[in-house]
């Protein structure tokens, strides 16, 4: 699951660019334009989820094999948890938007 989010969040970004490039060669023209696009937004955003979802899938692992307190394995589910529900929630409303404007008449 997590491999899904981290190749949608790529396609976000867009073809050849790694996170690490987009993030470096968009702040420069961000500063210049006073505010970030849609999309450099959006690339941000995935990848911070996909980073605290892979944080809490460590997090178990580590609970698992006896290497990590059992608050710090919670606190990472639960942080996991929330950012997957807020990514849900607006995937849910992006998609309803969608609909509602397919809708619309011409």
């Amino acid at each position: 699951m997590i491999d899904a989010i981290s190749s949608f969040s790529s396609q976000v970004r867009g073809p050849g660019l790694s996170g690490a490039a987009s993030t470096a060669s968009t702040a420069p023209a961000a500063g210049a334009t006073g505010a970030a696009s849609f999309g450099d937004v959006l690339a941000e955003v995935s990848s911070g989820a996909v980073s605290t979802l892979k944080a809490g899938e460590a997090a178990a692992i580590s609970g698992i094999e006896g290497k990590a307190s059992v608050q710090r394995v919670v606190e990472a589910i639960m942080s996991a948890e929330q950012t997957l529900q807020t990514a849900v929630a607006v995937r849910d409303k992006v998609v309803s938007a969608y609909q509602e404007i397919s809708r619309m008449a011409i």
